[in-house]
């Protein structure tokens, strides 16, 4: 019923931007859901600096939880693997006993990704300052990981253009790099074998950028549906009013 008022409300919106202004309307939408706070009804600007200090937190929060030792090693749902297409590369060379090294080139390429995830704030907040009013007040009544999903869309790509020379001298830094190229040409020598790609920056950067969303979108759920969660004054007035 309140996802109908509210849907409601926004064609009220359509039809009366020219007569009223934006802070009225979502005092309407407010006032119908029954999202009044202590404070007063949630104003644009509210809503606004509310959403991107949410998404801001759980970037911080996130980034110091992949920037750690074993942030991405020892975390399975983040954890950096070989490429798919190498994953015969993997099998062929653990079978011949060559499992250390695999390990090795794992363990390197996971410290890639931690050594990435340190500078990776500055990049993500910038992304987050071309929100609008709009936007976040979708964002406020949409589901769980909405925030999450609305940063995916208007900046992966500019997130993975900023990020990839950055995770480049990472994971050739950590040997990642070195040690995947030794072991994709040791492979290519092996007679009759489909020849793999020793390249491995664009792999690992979307699936280090991957896992820090997928921190995002955990952080994000906790300051919608945690109280305890909401470290401002700001958040708990933006989200308990929703």
């Amino acid at each position: 019923m309140r996802k109908l008022l509210l849907a409601g409300l926004m064609m009220i919106t359509v039809s009366s931007c020219q007569s009223q202004n934006f802070g009225s309307i979502l005092k309407q939408a407010n006032d119908v859901l029954g999202g009044t706070t202590s404070g007063g009804a949630l104003t644009s600007d509210e809503i606004g600096r509310g959403l991107k200090e949410a998404l801001t937190v759980g970037i911080k929060n996130s980034s110091s939880q992949a920037s750690v030792l074993d942030g991405f090693l020892k975390n399975q749902e983040i954890k950096l693997l070989f490429p798919p297409e190498a994953l015969k590369v993997e099998q062929k060379l653990r079978d011949i006993g060559l499992g250390g090294e695999c390990d090795k080139f794992i363990t390197a390429l996971n410290r890639g990704a931690e050594k990435a995830a340190e500078k990776a704030v500055p990049i993500f907040v910038d992304a987050i300052t071309q929100m609008s009013i709009q936007d976040a007040m979708g964002i406020l009544k949409g589901d769980k990981d909405a925030a999450t999903n609305y940063l995916k869309r208007t900046s992966s790509q500019a997130l993975t253009n900023a990020f990839a020379p950055i995770m480049q001298e990472a994971i050739s830094t950590t040997g990642a790099t070195k040690m995947y190229g030794d072991i994709a040409n040791t492979y290519n020598k092996i007679p009759f074998q489909q020849k793999v790609n020793p390249d491995l920056q664009q792999y690992a950067t979307q699936k280090a950028i991957d896992g820090l969303f997928l921190l995002v979108s955990k952080e994000e759920q906790k300051i919608r549906e945690n109280p305890a969660a909401r470290v401002s004054d700001l958040l708990k007035k933006v989200f308990g009013a929703k």
